[in-house]
């Protein structure tokens, strides 16, 4: 089995002189996007943000030419209408009041259901989804990959600012989206049986259509049979992208082959990850997790390499260690987070310029 996977980003809507985020989604940037890209570009719950979606992959060099085009093309598409596309989990000066949603049924309903939190949700991710050989296994693995969750947000850090405002975190994204119903840390669920109940319940309460409303760190996907990260705010450099991705596939395969790796979670080992995903938006690879056995703090730095050594022969096997072990890199130089703060910092006594180099840093990044 390949263990295939498929990537999904979100990006800010931005004007290519001001890059000031869009109230509203030009018509003809969109259509000219669905003739160039078909169903690989999709429009989000506000206008003011756009989704690409990769095919599945086997291959990780393809995945990355595929991403990297996706990028490449959006943004010359952008360009001509006078806009570029920006990635990180939010954007720096963007204010949610002026947001507007989406045309479509169902963001209809979730805005109706969500109200002002809807509208707060000025945010975006990325997804990586990767099939397992079984996929009544999803919800067995996911339960297991817990404890790894806070390092991908860590690695993936790219939201310390929020409406003109330095956070003091190098991941705001998840802190916000969390006032969503449904969202964190998945309970402890073992079994597809279990799953079915929880979704059941909450369908047969008249409270959920199905179970693409869940909205957890981690899922097992409703539109596709793969189990599904969540977390990562979206990477400004494709780079850190296609690594974490990598990262993530090979976890998945260790633990699907090694049943007995994070067997025994428990909920003091849940709340330890739910104080884990904290510190990782907080401070990101500069920070230090507490251990899963209770056994004192580790770094991230620390985790990342065990994790690595962990995961090596299956990096190797699906053809992605390379990309892997950039992840190294990522904690050497710093998140897309990091380096918006040191742009920041560069000029922090006029903040309205320090912001404006920041989003332009973004916007360039993106496309490199």
């Amino acid at each position: 089995m390949s263990f295939s996977f498929g990537i999904e980003e979100e990006y800010f809507l931005v004007d290519s002189e001001t890059f000031a985020v869009m109230r509203r989604m030009p018509e003809g940037f969109f259509q000219a996007a669905k003739l160039a890209l078909e169903d690989k570009v999709v429009g989000e719950f506000l206008q003011s943000q756009i989704e690409v979606v990769t095919a599945p992959h086997t291959d990780i060099t393809a995945a990355r030419d595929e991403l990297r085009f996706l990028r490449s093309t959006l943004g010359e598409i952008a360009a001509q209408h006078g806009l570029s596309i920006l990635a990180s989990g939010t954007h720096p000066t963007a204010v949610w009041e002026r947001s507007r949603q989406s045309a479509g049924e169902r963001y209809d309903n979730v805005m109706d259901d969500l109200q002002m939190i809807g509208r707060r949700n000025m945010l975006c991710g990325m997804h990586v989804h990767v099939e397992l050989p079984d996929p009544d296994q999803r919800i067995d693995i996911m339960t297991r990959m817990l404890p790894h969750l806070p390092l991908f947000i860590a690695l993936s850090a790219s939201s310390p600012f929020w409406r003109s405002q330095p956070t003091g975190l190098k991941g705001y994204r998840l802190a916000a989206y969390d006032e969503l119903p449904r969202t964190g840390i998945p309970e402890l669920f073992k079994t597809k049986a279990d799953f079915d109940s929880y979704i059941e319940a909450l369908v047969k309460a008249g409270i959920i259509p199905d179970s693409s409303y869940i909205w957890w760190a981690i899922r097992p996907s409703f539109n596709h049979p793969t189990l599904e990260l969540r977390a990562p705010d979206a990477c400004t450099r494709l780079a850190d992208t296609i690594a974490i991705a990598a990262l993530y596939r090979a976890l998945a395969r260790r633990l699907y082959y090694n049943p007995w790796q994070n067997w025994g979670m428990s909920p003091i080992s849940r709340a330890i990850i739910v104080e884990n995903k904290w510190r990782a938006q907080r401070y990101g690879v500069n920070g230090t997790f507490a251990r899963i056995d209770g056994d004192g703090s580790i770094s991230v730095a620390e985790m990342l390499e065990h994790t690595i050594e962990e995961v090596r022969r299956d990096a190797q096997t699906l053809g992605c260690l390379e990309e892997v072990l950039h992840c190294r890199r990522i904690i050497e130089h710093g998140t897309s987070a990091d380096r918006q703060i040191a742009i920041y910092d560069s000029c922090a006594e006029e903040p309205e310029k320090a912001l404006q180099a920041v989003t332009e840093w973004l916007a360039d990044t993106t496309l490199q």
